[in-house]
């Protein structure tokens, strides 16, 4: 019996995806970060920081209030044929750091793709895009468009700035 036992690094926690993808068989777009941050787990959804711009963004870009709870954002999310997920289903981290990120299992992206006619599929952030491309791109054959991460440790990019880099990706569909 192997009963070998690899301890984590000092800092590190191993953290397993608690919450399930945003999506149904009309989504047209897949959004996908690299994993929850300590505040989303907390929250058990996605992008829970109070200074991540996501949800201002795609309020903005789709021109519609901020949904402020799990059930409006879903609503808005599904509404305009938008899916949401992470690119990592349980790995070693850091508290949040994409960075520190260690013995990544990537999430079954083609269970949205089998369910949903997905046209674009995009990265929120460096991060992301460079796991899809690892753990992703080879298994579903579809590359992802890089997008720069709504995360407020993107400080160098304003919310305008981000609205401008990501409206052009969003109206592909």
């Amino acid at each position: 019996m192997n009963t070998s036992f690899h301890p984590l690094p000092p800092g590190y926690t191993h953290v397993q995806h608690t919450f399930e993808p945003v999506f149904d068989e009309h989504s047209r777009i897949l959004i996908l970060g690299s994993f929850p941050s300590v505040k989303s787990r907390e929250n058990q959804f996605y992008y829970g920081h109070p200074q991540n711009r996501f949800w201002k963004l795609m309020a903005l870009l789709l021109n519609v209030p901020v949904p402020q709870s799990i059930d409006e954002k879903k609503t808005m999310l599904l509404t305009h044929g938008l899916a949401l997920w992470d690119v990592i289903a349980s790995c070693d981290i850091k508290g949040s750091s994409d960075s520190s990120i260690k013995n990544a299992v990537p999430a079954d992206i083609s269970r949205i793709l089998k369910a949903a006619d997905i046209q674009t599929i995009i990265a929120n952030g460096g991060t992301a895009f460079r796991l899809y491309g690892r753990y992703c791109e080879p298994v579903t054959g579809r590359p992802a468009v890089l997008c720069p991460s709504t995360s407020p440790a993107n400080a160098a990019f304003s919310l305008e700035r981000l609205m401008e880099c990501w409206k052009p990706v969003m109206n592909l569909v």
